[in-house]
């Protein structure tokens, strides 16, 4: 391996556990971000660059000082990551972020591979919002094409709350998307790594459940999903993968229907919050997989090791710290947040079954 120093675009949560696992594999890693300095990524890693993403004069700075790149978030403009793909592979790779970027082309691009999507409406105006809820039958959500995560970006719509011109004027954007409502049993993601030769491989699925549009826990390797579902899943979140040619990993998050039918919600070419579990729960974790991959040492072995949960830390959790460290069998993992507010996610809890 001669790669030394990883680039990570990004500061937070995700960019902190990637650098962790870089440097226990002796590799350094270097954050850039327009809020760097401080940051829960940069308070691990090795060097750190604040700057736009948009700075054009950084970034090449930035791609002079390390031997690979990757993202932890999806929001990172495609541009940038275009141009640092001049100096080498970058991860996920812009056709990745650009799908993954908006809620519609990822309905779209899964249309198109065969896989089952809700019912969907693009809407761009509040014209073109009164003519889908003129068709609505039962409940949808709308949301934001664009920079949504963790229930924010999304409004419920049902009976109660039909009025065109109130949820065009409180969503706040120009374009958005109206799903049909999905009568699901459970929901479960898939985690997909692929390298620059096109090999790939998955983890096995977890099964989730959210309390107010956040992940409260994962149970993993999914207990309560069928063997019928997780084919369908892994052949759903391969083909994407090579769809978007990545480069790393990308997790996709998936309702069950009732009837067992697997429906696509969204992609996230990156660390996934599901899959923290496999930082303990895995032969490699989906943190060093990463760095493995973009640093040319080839995949590792992705097996679970035994059944296990994660839980979300969030703000409001932060007093169970001192119970959760009592119990020896817990693996607690804090952020380095500098401020705890309720549902923000300030770490994590993993544990075997």
């Amino acid at each position: 391996m001669n790669i030394k120093t990883i680039g990570i675009l990004g500061s937070g949560q995700l960019g902190r556990m990637i650098a962790i696992a870089a440097a226990e594999m002796g590799v350094r890693a270097h954050i850039f971000a327009p809020d760097a300095t401080g940051s829960p990524a940069a308070e691990v890693a090795y060097a750190a660059t604040q700057a736009e993403y948009s700075d054009e004069a950084a970034l090449r700075a930035f791609a002079n000082t390390i031997d690979a790149v990757t993202s932890e978030f999806e929001n990172v403009p495609a541009e940038a990551m275009r141009l640092l793909n001049d100096y080498f592979p970058a991860s996920p790779g812009a056709e990745a972020l650009h799908i993954a970027q908006n809620r519609l082309r990822e309905k779209e691009l899964a249309k198109s591979l065969g896989i089952e999507t809700p019912a969907y409406s693009p809407i761009r105006s509040e014209e073109d919002l009164s003519a889908a809820l003129a068709t609505l039958s039962g409940k949808a959500i709308l949301k934001t094409t664009e920079l949504g995560y963790d229930g924010k970006g999304q409004i419920r719509v049902s009976g109660g709350n039909m009025d065109a011109a109130t949820l065009w004027a409180d969503l706040k954007t120009d374009e958005a998307i109206l799903e049909g409502f999905v009568d699901f049993k459970a929901e479960v993601s898939f985690l997909v790594w692929r390298d620059s030769e096109g090999q790939m491989g998955v983890f096995p699925p977890a099964q989730n459940i959210h309390k107010m549009g956040i992940l409260a826990k994962s149970l993993a390797p999914a207990p309560d999903i069928s063997a019928r579902v997780i084919e369908a899943g892994n052949r759903a979140v391969c083909a994407i993968a090579e769809a978007v040619d990545l480069h790393g990993i990308l997790a996709m998050e998936a309702f069950v229907g009732a009837d067992d039918r697997l429906i696509f919600n969204e992609i996230a070419p990156r660390p996934h919050n599901s899959f923290h579990w496999t930082i303990e729960g895995c032969v490699t974790s989906q943190f060093r997989q990463l760095v493995r991959i973009i640093t040319g040492l080839g995949a590792g072995d992705t097996a679970a090791k035994g059944q296990y949960v994660m839980e979300n830390l969030l703000g409001e959790d932060l007093h169970r710290l001192d119970s959760l460290y009592a119990d020896g069998r817990n693996a607690v993992h804090l952020y380095g947040k500098a401020e705890a507010r309720n549902g923000r996610k300030m770490g994590h809890v993993t544990y075997q079954e």
